[in-house]
């Protein structure tokens, strides 16, 4: 038989994504490849799946019918790879999960949602870690791991990718650094700078922009909100750096826009994990649902390639 499930994984990438680059991207493969499956199935069945003529790209009748099966039988392969990962690995377990992610509830808990009905024998839990370690937590057992974007040399740990996003700088739309098409460090020196409450070298605006340029901002402000510093951003208080991603909402109602720091200021989401355990089926099945999820989610990321 020709048609193979890895056909129907594109149709369906496709159709979620409206674009062939941004279906290539969520399945780890090159445009080139993407489109060689699409016109290969083309040939085979001697009718085109897409019209090329549509933007976002429109299925044929053909490629609706195809679209339909994947619908019906990739869930049913998750769910019998599932079963199988479950018998191997044993179906019950731990997974105690914090954030030291101030935007992360947007797709952390729909995955949740998703992975307690898909493994509803394993006991979860999440917190904030704004008032503990967390990182020394998962080190002693008291957390199974922690959503971090700041990954520690640690040879007891494992910091799994799950995907790339630009930091941006958030300001009101009437504010005058919106007048340039790029953010320089010396910019800030006059400018309140809002963030969330962690330490200083944890803030990437801090650590990776503005320090190593020796430029001191004239005051900060601090909020664990996103909301609330987006909003604070749209009154006039202060400038912020954030993950695009984190305001979407914000930035589609225009009550705030946003500028590259700098060439443009990247950062990785991971989750952390204790070394001698990242390999069970329970934390893969996390791994795997988490970043589906915020793939489906959050705009302006880039998946990671699992490195497992």
């Amino acid at each position: 038989m020709f048609l193979e499930l890895r056909h129907l994984k594109t149709i369906r990438a496709i159709e979620q994504t409206g674009s062939l680059a941004a279906a290539a991207d969520r399945l780890h493969l090159t445009q080139s490849a993407l489109s060689h499956q699409i016109r290969a199935l083309e040939s085979y069945y001697e009718t085109p799946l897409f019209s090329r003529s549509s933007r976002p790209m429109r299925l044929t009748e053909a490629g609706r019918r195809l679209l339909a099966a994947a619908d019906t039988v990739l869930p049913e392969v998750d769910r019998l790879d599932r079963d199988l990962r479950q018998i191997a690995g044993g179906a019950t377990g731990r997974l105690f999960l914090a954030l030291e992610c101030h935007s992360c509830f947007t797709w952390l808990i729909p995955t949740l949602e998703h992975y307690r009905a898909q493994w509803p024998s394993i006991e979860t839990d999440l917190s904030m870690s704004f008032s503990f370690d967390a990182i020394d937590a998962l080190r002693r057992g008291q957390l199974d791991g922690v959503i971090s974007s700041d990954p520690v040399d640690d040879p007891e740990l494992h910091f799994e990718p799950l995907f790339h996003y630009p930091v941006v700088l958030v300001l009101a739309p009437g504010h005058p650094l919106a007048a340039e098409t790029r953010i320089t460090p010396e910019m800030l020196a006059d400018q309140t700078v809002i963030g969330y409450p962690v330490e200083r070298d944890r803030l990437d605006i801090y650590r990776r922009f503005l320090d190593p340029a020796g430029v001191e901002p004239a005051g900060s402000r601090r909020s664990e909100l996103t909301a609330m510093i987006a909003q604070w951003v749209a009154s006039g208080h202060g400038v912020a750096a954030l993950p695009k991603w984190a305001i979407s909402e914000e930035l589609t109602r225009g009550t705030v826009t946003a500028r590259p720091l700098g060439d443009g200021l990247t950062a990785t989401m991971h989750l952390a994990v204790r070394r001698d355990e990242h390999r069970l089926a329970y934390l893969d099945a996390f791994l795997r649902l988490a970043r589906e999820q915020a793939g489906e989610r959050l705009g302006d990321i880039t998946l990671a390639r699992p490195g497992r």
